[in-house]
C-alpha cells in the first residue's frame, strides 16, 4: 500500500482485515517457546579500555524483547569473582560487550586476568523467562595499555602507491574505542627523474587489522603522503606506535629496514557482477594499482572510444572523464548513473548498447597529477534491472516464536523468495536476502514482526508518491518516512507478520476478526506455544522437514508434514504480500492512471485490495491461488524492466 489519499481505502481495508497488534485480554503474549542458547567464543582474549568483546554463539534474542548479559564466574587477579556484564544484541549469533568506563567499573580492578567460565544469560522481557548457555571455559586479560611489537613487515618489492603493506607482531590496537596502531615510516625517496634522494617522514599511517579480533596481523597503505605519486625507490625504516583512545602513546620496541620500488599507476582490468556489462545503478569494478581517494586525493577515469546502441549500424565517438568511488589503492568503482557525463551523453535508462575503446586512470594528490597509460576497455550498457533487498528484521524472527516456527526460519525465507521469483518471472528484477554490494541503487523491503503503526496492517508501502515507470530504483518500503507522516498517513512501512493472526479464530495477539478462518488454525495450532508445541531441533530426530511443491495435502496430522505445511502457508502468505507491496513501489496497480488497486474483486489478482484476497488465495490452499499480475500490469512490468526472456505461459486475468 502506498501513502497517498487515493490509497487510504486500502489502509482502511487492511486495518479492518488485520487487528492492531495488542496483547489479548488474558494477559498478553503466549509463552515464548525459547530455543536453547549456546556460547562458542569470547574474543579478543586481551582487552583494553574501549575494547568490544565479541560474544559468539546462537539462539540470542533481539534487544527489543530481551536483555543479555555475559556472566563470568571464576578468578580475577587471584581472587574469586562473579561478574555480569551487559551485552548488546548484534545478531542472533553475536553479542557485543563494550568496555566503557561504566562496564569496567564492574570489574574487581581495571586490569588483571580472568580464568573461569563464561555464560550468556538472556532475560526474555515479555514473559520474564531467563535462559542461559552451557558454561564455556575462557581466559581473558584486561590491560590498561598495550605496547606494539613488530615481528615482520614486507621489506621489499615493486609496489604501487597505496598498496597494502602487511605487518605481523603483537599488541596491535583494533581501532574504534581502543585507539589505533600506527605504522611510522621514514627514510629517503629517489624519484625516477630526480638527481637527489629526498628525506621523508616520519609519517604515521593507521594499521588496519587483518582480522578485527586479531592483535598480531594487519596492514597499512603506502600512502601518497609518504612519497607522493612519482615512480622511484624508497628506502628507510618502519616501526609501530600505539595511539590509545585515552591519549597515551607507546612506541614499539623494534623497527625494520625496507626498500620499495614505486611503479606507475595503471588499470589492469574492469568488470561487473554481470560480466562485462552494467545497468543503471550497477557498479563497474576497475582494478589496477596506484589509485588515491578520500582525503588524500582523487582518481578519475578517462574513456575514449565509440558507443554503439543495440541494433544501430554504427556508433558515435565518446570522450569522457568520470569520477569513480575510491575503494583502496587497487580498486575504484564506477556506478552507472544519469547525472554525470556518461548519463548525459547516453540515456542509460533506455539506450542499451556497447562501448569499445580505452580507459586510463588520472590521479591527483596535492599539486601532483599523473595520467596513466590507456588500457583497452569494452563494456555494455544493459537494460534496467531492479534489485530488491528483502530485509528480514530481528522483529520478524522474534514474531515467528508466536507461531512456534522460529526453528523453521530459513525454510520460510526460502519459500518467500521462491514466491517472489515466481511472481516476477520474466521481468528484469532480482530479489536478494543479502544486502547488495554490486549495485549502488537498489530497493529495500523490510519484513518485520508487529505493525509499529498500531493499525495491524499486513503490508504498507510508505514510499512517497506513485512511482510510475519506476523512476526511483532505491525505494525503501520500511522504516519511517517523515514525508508520509506529514501528509497524514502512517509512517512505518514494510510487511508485518504478526498481522497474519487476523485470520485466526483465537489470535495470539489482537482480537478475533471477521476474516478468521479455522483453516488457519489447523495449520498453525500444532506449533503455537499457547495451543501446541513449538517446532524445535528435537523434531528433526524424526527426519528432515519436506519441501512441498504445492499445498494440496495441507493441513495434515503427521508432525514433519505439519511443519512443511506451516512453512508453505507462512511463506506463501508473506511472499504474496511482499509481491503486492513491491508492485506498489513499481507504480502498480493501474500504471497509467491514478488507482492503486484493481477495481472490484476477481480471483487470483495480485494487485486487488487486501480485503478482496482470501486466506486460501494468499496461502495457496484448496485450489486457490497463486495470485498473479493481471494482463496490463504484466505488460507494463515487461516494458519498464525488460529482459530477453520469453513471456510466461501463465493465464492472466484482465485488470
Amino acid at each position: 500500500m502506498a501513502p497517498r489519499a487515493a490509497g487510504w481505502l486500502f489502509v482502511a481495508a487492511i486495518a479492518a482485515l488485520s487487528p492492531a497488534c495488542q496483547p489479548d485480554a488474558e494477559g498478553g503474549r503466549p509463552q515464548s517457546g525459547l530455543e536453547g542458547v549456546t556460547l562458542s567464543r569470547v574474543d579478543p582474549g586481551l582487552a583494553v579500555p574501549g575494547s568490544v568483546l565479541v560474544v559468539a554463539g546462537d539462539g540470542f534474542l533481539d534487544g527489543s524483547v530481551s536483555q543479555a548479559w555475559l556472566q563470568l564466574t571464576g578468578s580475577f587477579a587471584g581472587g574469586q569473582a562473579s561478574l555480569q556484564l551487559p551485552a548488546t544484541f548484534v545478531d542472533f549469533d553475536e553479542l557485543h560487550v563494550e568496555l566503557t568506563p561504566d562496564v569496567l567499573a564492574l570489574l574487581p580492578s581495571p586490569t588483571g586476568s580472568f580464568v573461569g567460565n563464561a555464560q550468556v544469560v538472556i532475560d526474555y522481557l515479555p514473559t520474564s523467562e531467563r535462559v542461559a548457555s552451557t558454561p564455556l571455559a575462557v581466559e581473558l586479560e584486561f590491560a590498561a595499555t598495550l605496547a606494539p611489537h613488530l615481528a615482520d613487515v614486507q621489506q621489499g618489492g615493486a609496489i604501487y602507491v597505496n598498496d597494502a603493506i602487511p605487518v605481523e607482531g603483537e599488541g596491535f590496537l583494533l581501532g574504534g574505542g581502543e585507539g589505533h596502531t600506527m605504522a611510522v615510516v621514514e627514510g629517503c625517496f629517489q624519484a625516477m627523474d630526480a638527481a637527489d634522494c629526498t628525506q621523508v617522514g616520519p609519517i604515521e599511517i593507521p594499521v588496519e587489522p587483518t582480522d578485527p579480533l586479531d592483535r598480531t596481523r594487519g596492514s597499512f597503505p603506502f600512502s601518497p603522503r609518504i612519497v607522493g605519486l612519482s615512480s622511484g625507490t624508497f628506502s628507510g625504516l618502519v616501526y609501530l606506535r600505539n595511539a590509545h583512545q585515552s591519549g597515551e602513546v607507546i612506541d614499539g620496541d623494534a623497527d625494520a629496514e625496507v626498500e620499495y620500488e614505486l611503479i606507475p599507476t595503471e588499470i589492469t582490468a574492469a568488470g561487473t557482477s554481470s560480466g562485462s556489462g552494467a545497468s543503471l545503478g550497477q557498479y563497474i569494478d576497475i582494478d589496477g594499482g596506484g589509485f588515491v581517494g578520500g582525503e588524500e586525493g582523487l582518481t578519475t577515469v578517462v574513456l575514449s572510444g565509440t558507443f554503439t546502441p543495440d541494433g544501430a549500424p554504427e556508433g558515435a565517438p565518446v570522450e569522457l572523464e568520470l569520477v569513480p568511488e575510491f575503494v583502496d589503492g587497487r580498486r575504484v568503482r564506477y556506478v552507472i548513473n544519469e547525472d554525470d557525463g556518461l548519463g548525459t551523453a547516453i540515456d542509460v535508462r533506455v539506450d542499451a548498447g556497447s562501448f569499445d575503446g580505452t580507459i586510463a586512470p588520472r590521479v591527483a594528490f596535492e599539486s601532483e597529477e599523473v595520467l596513466g597509460v590507456p588500457t583497452p576497455f569494452a563494456f555494455a550498457i544493459l537494460p534496467v534491472r531492479q534489485v530488491v533487498w528483502v530485509r528480514f528484521l530481528p522483529s520478524y524472527v522474534e514474531s515467528l516464536r508466536l507461531f512456534g516456527l522460529r526453528a523453521l526460519d530459513s525454510m520460510i525465507r526460502e519459500r518467500i523468495l521462491a514466491v517472489l521469483r515466481r511472481d516476477y518471472e520474466s521481468i528484469n528484477i532480482e530479489f536478494r536476502e543479502e544486502e547488495p554490494t554490486d549495485f549502488a541503487l537498489f530497493a529495500t523491503l523490510d519484513i518485520a514482526g508487529p505493525d509499529p503503526n498500531g493499525l495491524g496492517l499486513l503490508g504498507y508501502d510508505n514510499t512517497n508518491g506513485k512511482d510510475t515507470n519506476n523512476e526511483r530504483l532505491f525505494d525503501h518500503i520500511g522504516g519511517v518516512n517523515a514525508l508520509t507522516q506529514e501528509d497524514g498517513f502512517p509512517g512505518f512501512g514494510g510487511v508485518f507478520i504478526e498481522s497474519l493472526f487476523a485470520f485466526s479464530t483465537h489470535p495470539a495477539v489482537g482480537k478475533k476478526q471477521d476474516v478468521a478462518d479455522p483453516l488457519f488454525d489447523r495449520v498453525f495450532d500444532p506449533f503455537r506455544p499457547d495451543t501446541g508445541t513449538p517446532f524445535s531441533s528435537a523434531d528433526l530426530s524424526m527426519g528432515a522437514v519436506p519441501v512441498l511443491a504445492n499445498g494440496g495435502g495441507c493441513p495434515t496430522d503427521e508432525r514433519l508434514y505439519q511443519a512443511a505445511c506451516a512453512v508453505w502457508v507462512m511463506g506463501s502468505m508473506i511472499g504474496t504480500t511482499v509481491s503486492h507491496e513491491n508492485g506498489h513501489s513499481l507504480g502498480l496497480a493501474d500504471p497509467l492512471g491514478t488507482r492503486f488497486h484493481n477495481l472490484g474483486d476477481a480471483p487470483n489478482r495480485l494487485m486487488d485490495a487486501g480485503g478482496a484476497r482470501t486466506l486460501r488465495e494468499r496461502a495457496e490452499l484448496e485450489g486457490e491461488g497463486p495470485a498473479v499480475f493481471c494482463v496490463d500490469e504484466y505488460e507494463y512490468l515487461r516494458e519498464i524492466l525488460p529482459t530477453s526472456d520469453p513471456e510466461t505461459s501463465i493465464e492472466r486475468p484482465y485488470c
